[in-house]
């Protein structure tokens, strides 16, 4: 592995009248190289903590971090061939864009020609070539945060580093800055940690994906194993969105049949997962349900909204709600609220957690 956190944790003496805090906790992660893993979880949770703590602006309590092999706890920031791009870009303003981006190279007394070289050529990857004069404030929200990565991927580090760097754009131009961002990485073939509490960032960028809860890691996945197989409900709820309907596993043949409402779904799982008589969790998407005239379960519509590209419905059924998206253009009729609908489930999307949300 080319970047290792060995049981890292970090705690924060008391201050005040509060007591010490302990930001992360024991935290192992294994990156290889040229692997973009994104560090995902809600505020608090850690994840910048840790980015910080891969930096050197802060130094864990306890444990390692190894870059190529070698222990670089003690180094400083400077000394560990790391780039920041950081939320709020941090370009300086009264340099235009050559000169923000080629700032590091000078402070490292690098020849003129090769800060020209490598300059241009970093520029050409995010595509600003021709803007060299520009002033910061001459620049779009985009073209700003291009300069700020550019700046970054100048230094050639081994690692690079973002905390959330998308976050003061627009929906439109984010969307265009993962792609971009993404491209770029694959390109450079660089190992990117990437911190984020935006669950459509951390499915678009990402090689591997860590969820962070309470400064733990609550699991490391592909976006797709996290989607389909999330470990606990925390990961369910947070990546993506889900409904939790409670059943009782009624035993097993070829499928796990479990008892939930009238119906009995039967799902696809491992035999040996649970056991007949044993209260259970179902995980279901809301792409995973369809509304018809009739279906297995019934339900009465709550309320819906068009979105254009899909329909999102609320649906009561014996007292729950649920969340039914439909993407299916040929669905020209939405069904208005107080309409009674029937409710079919993809029963191979379902995903199944014991009761008590573990597993």
């Amino acid at each position: 592995m080319y970047l290792v956190l060995e049981n890292i944790s970090k705690i924060f003496p008391p201050r005040g009248d509060s007591s010490q805090v302990t930001a992360v906790n024991n935290v192992s992660l294994n990156i290889e190289k040229g692997e973009l893993v994104t560090l995902l979880g809600p505020s608090g949770c850690g994840k910048t903590t840790t980015l910080r703590l891969i930096a050197g602006f802060e130094f864990p309590t306890t444990g390692r971090i190894l870059l190529d092999g070698q222990a670089i706890n003690d180094l400083p920031p400077h000394r560990r061939n790391m780039s920041m791009v950081f939320q709020s870009y941090a370009i300086f303003p009264h340099l235009n864009v050559f000169e923000n981006v080629a700032y590091g190279l000078y402070v490292q007394h690098r020849p003129e020609t090769e800060i020209r070289e490598r300059v241009a050529r970093v520029l050409a990857l995010v595509e600003l070539t021709g803007l060299e004069g520009r002033a910061p404030n001459q620049l779009s929200g985009g073209q700003q945060q291009r300069v700020a990565l550019a700046r970054a991927l100048v230094m050639e580090p081994k690692v690079l580093l973002m905390d959330e760097p998308l976050s003061n754009l627009d929906a439109k131009l984010r969307e265009q800055m993962r792609s971009e961002i993404r491209r770029i990485q694959k390109q450079l073939g660089i190992t990117s940690v990437y911190v984020t509490h935006d669950q459509i960032e951390a499915l678009t960028l990402s090689d591997r994906i860590v969820v962070m809860n309470r400064g733990e890691i609550e699991q490391i996945g592909t976006p797709i194993e996290l989607y389909r197989r999330p470990r606990t409900r925390f990961v369910a709820d947070f990546i993506g969105r889900a409904n939790f309907v409670d059943g009782v596993v009624q035993g097993y043949d070829d499928r796990l049949a479990v008892q939930a409402w009238n119906h009995l779904f039967r799902i696809p799982v491992n035999r040996d997962a649970f056991v007949a008589g044993q209260n259970v969790t179902l995980v279901i998407r809301p792409e995973m349900i369809r509304l018809g005239e009739s279906g297995v379960v019934n339900g009465v519509v709550h309320r819906t909204a068009y979105l254009g590209n899909a329909i999102e419905y609320n649906v009561t059924v014996n007292g729950q709600m649920l969340t039914v998206t439909e993407t299916d253009p040929a669905r020209a009729n939405l069904y208005p609220e107080g309409n009674p609908v029937g409710l079919s489930f993809f029963e191979e999307g379902i995903h199944v957690l014991p009761a008590s949300g573990a597993g």
